[in-house]
């Protein structure tokens, strides 16, 4: 079991627009097609992002303020968003409004999806960037390259890390699903007192579920899956995860056979992901773009 710690004055500016800075609090196997990273992010300034897509599966939960996702759709605050591999949205627009710099916070997990194409590490990403910066430049969300030729910054980032076209997986949604906790019950654990769960969905044939996990003061709940790797984030209250103390916007990792041992003494709600294994299918397919906007990419 592993600990990601919430560390109020330590934020990395990794986003391209610089507008947006991260705290990276879990992280996978960047060899792995099941890699992820786990982060919360804070909205420094107006945030604005041209309508896109990713070969990587997304779940999205703002804490403070709601998050645009274009197309009228926006995950209010609280709001659990689902966004597939290879799903198009924006273009994003949030200002500030009446919020404050860096009042709007966020988590996001970003996962390979099951399409096994995987999900490049943040060092990675980092490590291109400086790489590619000797020999062109990036234009916020964009790559010039020294013939004046311009493409969407992740597509040459892949490029460049994996010496092959960025392929974009057919959507296996229209839309992000979008799930509001406020409107789901919660049920008991029927093996532990004290301990309640909202279940709000599971996502294309992996499986990947969320769900919201209640503790009671004076309760403890224990849990060992054989198969999924399940990630928790605090959303109030404190306790213990096993023998670590855990508080708010720590972060909680447990892998397939880890058993996850939760405690609480004042009461503690957390939210929760499981990532059960990517399984190969059982007929070969390969429904993939490789363009990353057709229709946007040609005007920019």
């Amino acid at each position: 079991m592993k600990i990601g710690r919430y560390a109020p004055d330590e934020w990395v500016k990794d986003h391209p627009t610089g507008n947006i800075a991260f705290q990276h609090l879990l992280k996978g196997d960047p060899d792995a097609p099941d890699n992820f990273m786990y982060i919360l992010g804070r909205q420094d300034a107006d945030f604005y992002m041209p309508r896109h897509r990713h070969n990587f599966d997304q779940i999205r939960l703002p804490i403070v303020g709601p998050m645009n996702h274009g197309d009228g759709i926006v995950l209010g605050e609280g709001q659990v968003g689902y966004l597939a591999e290879g799903l198009a949205y924006g273009p994003q627009e949030d200002p500030l409004g009446n919020a404050k710099p860096g009042e709007r916070l966020q988590f996001v997990l970003q996962f390979g999806g099951a399409s096994g194409i995987g999900f490049m590490s943040i060092e990675e990403r980092r490590k291109a960037r400086e790489e590619l910066e000797k020999v062109g430049r990036f234009e916020e969300n964009l790559y010039r390259h020294a013939d004046g030729k311009a493409e969407w910054g992740l597509n040459t980032i892949w490029e460049h890390v994996y010496k092959a076209k960025l392929k974009y997986p057919k959507s296996r949604y229209r839309t992000p699903v979008i799930a509001d906790p406020k409107n789901f019950n919660w049920l008991r654990m029927t093996d532990a007192a004290g301990v309640d769960h909202k279940f709000m969905g599971s996502f294309s044939e992996r499986g990947v579920w969320v769900e919201m996990i209640r503790l009671q003061p004076g309760s403890s709940w224990m849990s060992i899956d054989a198969r999924a790797r399940r990630l928790l984030v605090v959303l109030s209250g404190s306790g213990k995860a096993g023998a670590e103390k855990v508080g708010l916007y720590d972060a909680v990792q447990a892998d397939p056979r880890d058993q996850l041992s939760l405690t609480s003494e004042e009461g503690m709600e957390l939210f929760l992901v499981g990532l059960p294994p990517i399984e190969a299918p059982a007929h070969g397919a390969d429904s993939h773009d490789l363009a990353e906007l057709p229709t946007a990419v040609g005007a920019l």
